[in-house]
């Protein structure tokens, strides 16, 4: 009989002890996931947020793969990333995507989630899915250790009822995530990742906001006009010479008809990266409106001004652009026609606001005899300023 209870007892302890275990475990994970909480609520920048979403987790929680997918149709996050010093083409595990249909079959076809999303329902919420890693599903979602990798958790990053993203984690142990698991902690965190993302990106749009072109990232008309008088000013001040170019892609209405305003708006990106490249820190590029783009250059005379616009249409024609088309990537070639007017160190001074309109309307009309004479090439006004 005592030994029938000491057996007893020794089973009751050892349950005793792996629930106490278990207890603690959980305990240290509740720590480590508020710790992690804390440091993604406290980082303002957007580059720092995916680090620590891409690099802190993995290594906190013992993870084999980690990998974040954003919806990004307008490349305003990427832009922000790569304006903060961040080289996306090193990080094979962050990946943009524009269409969000791409993210349906990972959640069962779904893309909002809660009840109801702009007036009408979409049923309930978007779940973690957890279960066996699966190559011709998921592979794309994780661009290291496919080959290891056994099981896998996907988290919706959802906003006000929207898929923005996926979190993806993955594990060589394929215990790790199962489908019957407790999703309790994983649905806080895509939660918790999924605000901060929003706040991180919110908080560059307010430094932008008014001043930015939102499809391109460089600046907009309003602040071009703005910052023309300013340097229109300082050059009757200091007697140094302006010159203002007006830019316009030729035959880009062609693009848009024969592939689609999206492969349009991929050219539009890429050529106001390929100017910014020619320009100097101090020189000032903005989209002007549609496909024409202006600079200002500072202390440029015609000589100077004329080569740059030379090595911006240089630049561009040279260029293989690519454009995506029904998930096809297709090569173009793209030029661009460059009207430029100079304001002379000699220039009379007087009232800035005339001044500004003469300069600009001159190198509107050099990019009006530029498009006469065939595109793809500068022309420098006659007329000094």
């Amino acid at each position: 009989m005592n030994e029938i209870l000491t057996e007893e007892h020794q089973k009751l302890k050892q349950q005793l002890d792996t629930v106490l275990s278990q207890a603690r475990e959980n305990e240290l994970k509740m720590q480590r996931f508020q710790a992690q909480e804390l440091r993604l609520i406290g980082t303002r920048s957007l580059a720092a947020l995916v680090q620590n979403i891409l690099y802190n987790y993995r290594s906190a929680f013992a993870l084999d793969a980690v990998s974040l997918v954003l919806y990004d149709p307008q490349y305003e996050i990427q832009r922000i990333l790569e304006e903060e010093g961040t080289r996306l083409d090193e990080l094979s595990n962050l990946i943009f995507i524009t269409d969000r249909r791409l993210m349906s079959d990972i959640y069962n076809g779904q893309l909002y989630g809660g009840e109801s999303f702009g007036g009408e329902s979409y049923g309930g919420p978007i779940s973690p899915q957890l279960g066996v890693f699966n190559p011709s599903q998921h592979s794309a979602l994780f661009a290291e250790s496919i080959p290891r990798l056994r099981s896998v958790a996907l988290l919706p990053l959802l906003r006000y009822g929207e898929l923005i993203g996926s979190f993806n984690l993955g594990s060589i142990n394929e215990q790790r995530f199962t489908p019957a698991s407790a999703t309790d902690f994983l649905e806080r965190l895509s939660t918790i990742v999924a605000i901060c993302i929003e706040n991180t990106t919110n908080h560059e749009r307010l430094k932008r906001v008014g001043l930015t072109d939102g499809l391109t990232g460089v600046n907009n008309r309003r602040f071009f006009d703005q910052r023309v008088g300013e340097e229109v000013a300082r050059a009757l001040r200091t007697h140094e010479p302006l010159a203002c170019a007006i830019m316009d892609i030729d035959h880009f209405k062609q693009i848009n008809d024969l592939h689609g305003h999206q492969a349009g708006d991929q050219i539009l990106r890429q050529i106001a990266a390929l100017i910014s490249e020619q320009l100097r820190n101090s020189d000032v590029l903005a989209r002007y409106g549609g496909e024409e783009f202006a600079a200002v250059l500072p202390g440029t005379n015609a000589r100077s001004a004329f080569e740059i616009a030379e090595r911006i249409r240089e630049a561009i024609a040279c260029y293989q652009f690519t454009v995506t088309e029904y998930n096809h990537t297709l090569p173009l070639s793209v030029t661009i026609s460059i009207g430029i007017a100079i304001m002379g160190e000699n220039t009379i001074p007087t009232e800035v606001e005339p001044l500004m309109t003469s300069l600009i309307k001159q190198a509107d009309t050099a990019l009006y005899d530029a498009k006469n004479s065939g595109r793809n090439c500068v022309v420098l006004t006659d007329e000094p300023h």
